[in-house]
């Protein structure tokens, strides 16, 4: 008896071919290096819009006298061999390495920031970790001040607060015994001086601004001496209006009580136990479960009362939670609770 085979459902060994597996990676969008590097420029003024850059490395290389922009975030940007440039810097969520340049002029906002083998550097900066100089002297530094309209969304892209900002207490890994490598820039210089507004056709629809009461990033007095005796300290608690409270308060600080100075901001997650320890009360610990906390130190005369009439203004008898020093004689010891916290869990 023979067999009956069927040839239903075979198929040539053509038609069994086995379509090629796709990667995830083979699905990316191609970058070209050359669109994240801006290089070999004399007297030129260059740059990238917002947009263009999307959170992709960078490079920035031997490049003399020129202006440089990068209105975007990005994950990392090296400058190497750089002479006489002004160069500004949208936020950075990972590092920029500045390398063997001389004579340029920064505006930067990053997680990290480090420098090898410079000279005559000038830097406005937002550091959230403490910044690092090496074989490098005559550096200058200042407190970030900038503004134009994508660049706070920009600052939440790179996961970068604004308010943790170290800008002033700079590591040197070469220091020179009897002298420092590094400087604070006067607080009366304009920061246009030193990084101009950029006046080139490219860039005519950035809306850019460098004054203190616009900058995405609060000024801050960092390690400047303290004008006065009496500090306050300050702590908003994550609402659906913190936010906005906190940019009024800032505002309503510096415009209307010019004597009482930030000193600086942080802004830090806590757990219950900890908010009864640094605020040495309950009353916090369901409140620090919303969210951050965001804290300021201020500093200058009557500088409690202030912060207190500003704290008014800011709530006109909404709901919200704060917590304010009431008597001068607390003050330093809620400051050290709070700043030595906030330090500890930055340090791990």
């Amino acid at each position: 008896m023979g067999c009956l085979f069927s040839s239903q459902g075979s198929a040539s060994p053509e038609e069994t071919e086995v379509s090629p597996k796709v990667y995830s990676w083979d699905t990316r969008e191609k970058v070209d290096p050359k669109d994240y590097t801006i290089e070999n420029l004399k007297g030129e003024t260059a740059g990238r819009l917002p947009g263009t850059v999307n959170g992709q490395q960078f490079i920035i290389q031997n490049c003399e006298d020129c202006n440089i922009y990068i209105f975007d975030n990005s994950a990392t940007i090296q400058i190497d061999d750089c002479t006489n440039c002004r160069i500004f810097l949208g936020p950075i969520s990972g590092s920029v390495f500045i390398r063997d340049c001389e004579s340029c002029k920064f505006i930067v906002a990053c997680q990290q920031f480090r420098t090898r083998s410079c000279r005559k550097l000038d830097v406005y900066l937002h550091c959230t970790t403490q910044p690092i100089i090496e074989s490098t002297t005559g550096v200058k530094i200042g407190c970030y001040q900038y503004y134009y309209p994508e660049l706070e969304d920009q600052f939440k892209k790179a996961e970068i607060s604004i308010f943790n900002n170290n800008w002033s207490s700079f590591h040197d890994f070469t220091p020179v015994p009897g002298e420092s490598n590094y400087s604070l820039i006067p607080e009366d210089t304009k920061v246009e001086d030193v990084v101009p507004l950029p006046s080139t056709e490219q860039f005519s629809s950035i809306q850019v601004s460098m004054e203190n009461s616009r900058s995405v990033v609060p000024r801050t007095l960092g390690s400047r001496r303290k004008m006065a005796d009496e500090s306050c300290l300050v702590v908003f608690f994550k609402d659906d209006e913190s936010d906005t409270r906190v940019r009024k308060f800032l505002d309503e600080l510096s415009q209307t009580h010019l004597g009482c100075t930030l000193v600086q901001t942080k802004e830090i997650s806590m757990q219950p136990a900890e908010a009864q320890r640094v605020f040495g009360t309950e009353a916090y610990c369901n409140a620090v479960l919303q969210g951050p906390v965001i804290g300021f130190e201020y500093n200058g005369e009557d500088c409690i009362r202030k912060c207190q009439e500003g704290i008014l203004s800011v709530f006109k008898g909404a709901a919200g939670l704060v917590f304010i020093t009431q008597h001068p004689e607390q003050a330093q010891e809620h400051i050290e609770n709070f700043y030595n916290y906030v330090d500890m869990q930055m340090s791990m």
